[in-house]
Order: structure tokens, then sequence, then C-alpha cells
């Protein structure tokens, strides 16, 4: 089926069930199925050609959601982009990845060389007549994994796996159509983006509360609009975190708090649980393959360190550098397979060889898996430090910094050195008074002499992408030269 599909669905069977919120606008499902049916026959009008994406570059709003939809409607595939991106950024992704259209608000630059238009919905036909493809295998998303210079990566992902990863949230997560959906984060970004459209799939209200917007605000958000569900990035729970218990009440009712997009600290997990939300998972996921393994509020109190056990029909290894699969409790490349896993790269097959082998994805991160199936992420295997020969998993350092009590978090980075190949620095941002040879006496005392920092710098704040992952590159080069 066309995910679309569904929303014709929703429009008979509970036409007057609300489906999206956006400050004053509510919009029923009747409407928002008729406004994606419109929205597409437009885009159908245009005679794109149908194997070309079409760019989505708008703001956060209902009419973003409704262009996620129209798009797949007509049987294009999404093209993500980030409205706060410069011009220059925009073009290059659109350019990239062949967009035969670029959807901007109407008070954006066009984007030189590409066909632009703000979004429209079609008048002069009958959309309610209009006939659209339903095929599982079309594509429905290029979803970016990496930033938008160089050289950008996206799997081209089909209708049949994002079914799959509805599926997962469906019995995982427990996210469907009965949910009160507080969508946090820009829609751009993957996570912001796919819970999104599921709770609209499922029949259930998408509520969008998007940056810029403060803790305060949010937490009056889920009050007011009676939220059961939210999903937010770590950088999103830790500034929730410097309120009171008080302020924090309305996010205990919640049936469901989850985090993705960047692991939090076992500390910090614990704390979130007991201090937000008793029904507070973690979900461990990529762009590429979906939903990989959920850390739920049971296991916390056993396996905090985790980023918990695989999700339905995921199958999870972890290899050596000949891919072969390792002992419980052994670090080495974490691999996975399932029904919502890309198999490659649009226009891209020498990073799609690399991390698509033989049925399996590679997300690049180290991990070990034990005897029970739980999975530990040990950082990124290009974020691995080698110091003098010996290979140094940066998750150990921050893990040593991280249990100093001025330390909110930190972020290990190789810093090259004509001596070693490589030396320790170590970026942390504070909540006390600890200065940084006392950092460093800490980090040592607690570490064997090969894993020793070199040095520790103290920052406001760590650089992170739209996923809060921090951007470790951008650290590194702030280091001087040794």
């Amino acid at each position: 089926m066309n995910l679309a599909d569904a929303l014709d669905i929703h429009a008979r069977a509970r036409p007057t069930h609300p489906a999206l919120i956006d400050g004053t606008l509510r919009m029923t499902h009747a409407e928002f199925a008729g406004r994606v049916r419109r929205m597409a026959a437009w885009l159908q009008e245009l005679g794109l050609p149908a194997e070309d994406p079409v760019g989505i570059c708008l703001r956060d709003t209902a009419e973003h959601v409704v262009a996620l939809y129209a798009v797949a409607r007509s049987g294009r595939a999404i093209l993500p982009m980030d409205a706060r991106w410069t011009v220059e950024e925009q073009r290059n992704i659109a350019h990239h990845f062949g967009a035969s259209l670029v959807l901007l608000e109407a008070d954006m630059p066009p984007l030189p060389g590409l066909r632009c238009s703000a979004p429209r919905e079609a008048s002069a036909v009958d959309a309610a007549a209009a006939r659209f493809a339903s095929d599982a295998e079309a594509p429905f998303v290029l979803s970016l994994s990496s930033g938008t210079t160089g050289r950008p990566k996206g799997p081209l992902i089909a209708h049949r796996h994002f079914l799959a990863r509805f599926r997962t949230h469906w019995i995982n997560l427990g996210l469907n159509g009965r949910d009160r959906f507080v969508c946090a984060t820009p829609l751009y970004f993957g996570g912001g983006r796919t819970f999104a459209m599921s709770v609209l799939f499922s029949g259930g209200t998408l509520i969008l509360k998007p940056p810029p917007c403060t803790p305060e605000e949010l937490v009056a958000c889920v009050a007011a609009e009676r939220a059961t569900s939210l999903f937010l990035v770590p950088t999103q729970f830790r500034r929730l975190l410097a309120l009171d218990d008080d302020a924090l009440v309305p996010l205990r009712g919640l049936n469901l708090l989850f985090s993705s997009g960047a692991p939090l600290s076992a500390e910090e997990r614990r704390i979130i649980r007991d201090r937000m939300c008793p029904r507070f998972f973690e979900y461990y996921a990529s762009t590429e393959g979906g939903g990989v393994s959920l850390l739920t509020p049971d296991d916390i109190a056993t396996h905090a360190e985790t980023v918990g056990r695989p999700v339905f029909a995921v199958e999870v290894e972890v290899v050596d550098a000949a891919d072969q699969p390792l002992p419980p409790g052994e670090t080495g490349l974490l691999r996975y397979r399932g029904p919502a896993c890309a198999t490659s790269y649009h226009r891209d097959p020498e990073a799609s060889a690399e991390a698509f082998r033989d049925g399996w994805f590679y997300p690049g991160d180290l991990a070990s898996l034990n005897a029970e199936g739980f999975v530990t992420l040990r950082g990124r295997h290009k974020d691995m430090i080698i110091r003098g020969g010996i290979n140094i998993h940066p998750a150990d350092i921050e893990a040593a910094l991280n249990a100093h009590p001025d330390v909110a978090e930190s972020a290990a980075v190789g810093w090259s050195s004509p001596e070693f190949g490589e030396e320790i620095a170590v970026f942390v941002r504070l909540v006390g008074p600890a200065d940084q040879a006392a950092l460093l006496a800490f980090a040592r005392s607690r570490l064997p002499r090969p894993k020793w920092p070199r040095a520790v710098f103290v920052v406001d704040d760590l650089p992170r992408n739209s996923a809060g992952k921090v951007l470790k590159r951008d650290l590194a080069m702030r280091l001087p030269r040794l």
C-alpha cells in the first residue's frame, strides 16, 4: 500500500476525530486527508518525473505535515530539507539527489538552477476523484544520514520499509491511534518526521510544538493538550531536568515518554524515569534501518548502561574485522537486519558497499552484546582513538569523567600527536566549580595509564546536530597543534 491510503480510511471511519493541532489550528482526519489529496493532485498536474524526489524545505507547521503525505500520495519520494540551512546548503542537497521540485515557504529565496514553489492545493480539479498509485515498493523518503556539505548520504526507503517501522512503534512502543502525540522536534529531523507520520497513519492526533520552545512551554503544552506521548532528544531532556519536580508533574501522566537520536548516560536514564515519567523508554534507531533496540522502564533498573534489547523482527550481531560474530561481552562492530532496513544509499555505490553487506547494515557503531541480548554502545568506529597502536573507546574516557559530580557531560576526541599518533582530549560541560587540573587528575585516577587524557577543556556547550548528537569533528578542529 501507499502509506497515504490510511488517511482516506480514517477520513471515512473517524472523520471528526482530531488529526493535527498546530497552535490554534485544529484539523480533523477528514480535513487532513482532503488537504493531502488536493496537494497531491496539484503535484500530479505539474507533470514531475515519477523517479525524481520532491524536496520539502518548509517550517515546522501543519502545511509541512500535509506536504509530507502529499508527496508520498503522489507517488514521489520525499527529500527532507531544513529551512534553517543556508541557500547554498539547500541547493547542494536538492541538486545532489536530483529533486525535480523543491517546496519552499513563500518568503524564502528560490534555489538557483532548481524548480521551486510554495506548496499549493489544487482547486481546478476534483481531488476526491483523483487516482493515485498504491505501491508498497515505491520510494517513500530519501532520509539524509549525514550533513549538508561534502558528500551527503541518503538511503532510499520504500513505503514497505516505513510500514515495518510503524509496526515497531505499535508493538514495542505502544504508539497507536489512541495517542495524542506531541512532536517537539523539527519535522526535518528523522525522528520527528517518522513519529509524526506514524501517529497520523494510525489515526491518532499529532500536536506540533517544535523548537524554539522553552522547557516550561513544552510542559504547558503537554498539560493543555492532554497529551499521551512525547518524543525528545537528549538535549531537550537535559533542559527539562533543570526544572524542579513540581514543574515536571504534567509529564508523569504520559503513557509514553521516549528518547532517541543519541544515547543518554545510565544515570540520566534513571533520573528521567524517576523524576519525569515512570513510563520512559530509550529507543536506539538509525536513519537507514529504523528501530534497533529498546530499553524499557523495568530494564533501566538493571541494565541502565545499555540501549536495551532488539525490537520486533530485528536481528543484531557484534562482529570482528572479518565480519565474524564475537562472543558475548566483547566489543566490535554492530550490524543488524530486519524488514524496516534500507538496502543501499541513493546514487552512492561506494558508501553502499561499505555500509550494506550480505543483507546486513553496518551503522558504524561499536558495541557489545551480552548473553541476554542487551546492546551496549561503545562509540562510533570512526571516533575510535588509536594511541600508540592501542584502540581506545571514547565512551570509556567519557564514563570516567561523567562520574565527577561537577561534570554534566563530556566528549573525548583524538588529538593528532607526532609521538603517539593520537593523544586523548576531552571537552566537558560543567554544572559545578571544578577546574581543569582537578578534572584531569580525577579522570586519570579512574583509568589505566594508556587511556589517560592529555588535557581537559571546559566549554559552555557541546556542538550538536539536529538529532542531538555531539559533533566530535567540530571539537577536534578546536584543538591546538601538539
